[in-house]
C-alpha cells in the first residue's frame, strides 16, 4: 500500500473531479462536536474552496501534481495513435468522462488524444468537442502548474505536442 501523501500549505494538488487547486492551509476545526484536521484547497478558476479531512484525502483521490517524469509518460500518451472503440457514442462518452474525473493525467491524455481532430478529419459533435475541451483544460491546468506557465500556453504546448510527429 502506498504511503499517504503529506500536503503542505502552498502545494498544488489535484482533486479528481475539480482539477488543480492549491492548499491554502491545513487546520483543525470543530464540526458537529468533532475535531477534524482539514485541508483547505482553493480552486481559483471557479472561486471554490474545498475542505477535505486529512484522513480522507487519499480515499477522495487527492494527490500532488504529477512529477516531470510522470508527465513525460503523459506526453508520450498524447503522441500515441488514437484508439477509438466502435461502441455507441453515449457509452464512449461515459468512459471519457470517467477518465477525466479519475484525475489520472495519463487517462486524461488518452481522452485528449482520442478526441483530437486534425484538419481534414470529420467535424466533432458538440458533445465530443465539450469532452475534448474539458479533458484538455484539465490536463493543461496540471501541466501549467507543473511547468509554471499560464493555462493557455500549457494548452498550446500540449496541442503542439499532439501534432508533432
Amino acid at each position: 500500500m502506498a504511503k499517504a501523501e503529506i500536503f503542505a500549505d502552498g502545494d498544488f494538488v489535484v482533486y479528481p473531479t475539480h482539477g488543480v487547486g492549491k492548499v491554502e492551509r491545513i487546520a483543525v476545526e470543530e464540526i458537529a462536536g468533532h475535531k477534524l484536521e482539514l485541508i483547505h484547497i482553493t480552486f481559483d478558476e471557479n472561486r471554490m474552496t474545498l475542505r477535505v479531512p486529512t484522513n480522507k484525502a487519499r480515499t477522495a483521490g487527492l494527490r500532488k501534481l504529477a512529477s516531470h517524469k510522470q508527465f513525460d509518460d503523459v506526453l508520450a500518451t498524447l503522441k500515441g495513435r488514437a484508439r477509438i472503440k466502435r461502441t455507441m457514442w453515449s457509452r464512449r462518452a461515459q468512459e471519457y468522462e470517467a477518465k477525466i474525473n479519475s484525475g489520472d493525467p495519463s487517462a486524461i491524455a488518452e481522452v485528449v488524444r482520442d478526441l483530437h481532430r486534425n484538419s481534414g478529419q470529420p467535424d466533432q459533435s458538440f458533445s465530443e468537442r465539450q469532452i475534448y475541451e474539458s479533458a484538455l483544460d484539465r490536463l493543461a491546468a496540471e501541466y501549467a502548474a507543473l511547468e509554471k506557465l499560464d493555462k493557455p500556453t500549457a494548452a498550446e504546448r500540449l496541442i503542439a505536442h499532439l501534432k508533432s510527429e
